[in-house]
């Protein structure tokens, strides 16, 4: 089942016309982006916007499970790719806390904060910034926040530590926090190995990988979008798991916990589908 599809003159041809198309869309839309008033009908229309993304990128999106209809609601997710950032806006809306430097991106940043975007600045000395901007900001909202607390992408062999950091906020507060665990298949259903997963479908910084293969091509964001359309796509297969009893625990104990709950989980599947 599955198998990642050859490059040739017509693959790249339809990714170069699907990546057109993707620009031009992104151009009809400025306009109402920039007349929608940020908050919750902005938020609903990432989705949308997204949406489109994954049409023309190939993207399915299979769900296992249901979210929380607690609010406050953090949702912690590993992450292998950009296209988690367009996946599960579309399966549940909701907007994400995202590292500080991606509001510099050219477009990017300017859109996701439009769309309800929390850019936090991990450095140390702003520590207590960030936690103030995104306990005021998940406390209020009426939809999930989505964070993904590895800090960085992986390569998918594997899940990294959580930082604690951003879950100090989470101490003795009414936020439920609620773990996901999220892979990659082919469209098919079938199972990536982890060398293709990295050689193909993650978007990573060699550098920055702990344990499993690397890839050979380090591209950039809008180079791995067009990657994946030249392939044709892939699945984003998302196990939703019930939030976790964290009280009394303080923010290192957290993290912990939900590490262990997702990089459990996140193993598991792989094993389970390796093995069929």
């Amino acid at each position: 089942m599955g198998c990642v599809r050859k490059q040739n003159i017509f693959n790249t041809t339809g990714a170069v016309i699907k990546f057109a198309t993707f620009w031009l869309m992104v151009l009809i839309q400025l306009p109402i982006i920039l007349l929608l008033p940020r908050g919750k009908a902005s938020v609903w229309y990432m989705g949308v916007f997204m949406r489109i993304l994954l049409i023309l990128s190939g993207i399915k999106i299979r769900v296992h499970g249901k979210i929380s209809n607690h609010r406050p609601l953090l949702i912690i997710a590993n992450h292998i790719s950009i296209f988690e950032i367009a996946t599960f806006p579309v399966a549940f809306g909701g907007s994400f806390i995202a590292k500080k430097e991606m509001e510099s991106w050219p477009l990017v940043g300017w859109v996701a904060r439009k769309f309800g975007v929390i850019f936090v600045d991990r450095r140390p000395s702003h520590a207590i910034e960030a936690l103030k901007l995104v306990q005021q900001t998940v406390s209020n909202v009426k939809y999930p926040m989505f964070l993904f607390p590895e800090g960085t992408t992986t390569n998918g062999s594997y899940v990294k530590p959580f930082k604690s950091t951003l879950f100090n906020f989470v101490e003795n507060s009414d936020v439920v926090v609620q773990p996901m665990v999220m892979n990659y298949r082919y469209r098919d259903g079938g199972v990536i190995n982890d060398e293709d997963l990295a050689e193909h479908f993650g978007y990573f910084a060699n550098a920055k990988q702990d344990v499993g293969p690397l890839c050979s091509r380090e591209r950039s964001a809008f180079g791995q979008v067009f990657h994946v359309m030249m392939l044709g796509g892939f699945m984003v297969e998302i196990t939703v798991l019930p939030p976790p009893p964290l009280a009394g625990k303080d923010r290192k104990q957290i993290a912990e916990t939900l590490q262990k709950i997702v990089s459990d989980k996140y193993m598991e599947l792989k094993d389970k589908e390796a093995t069929k």
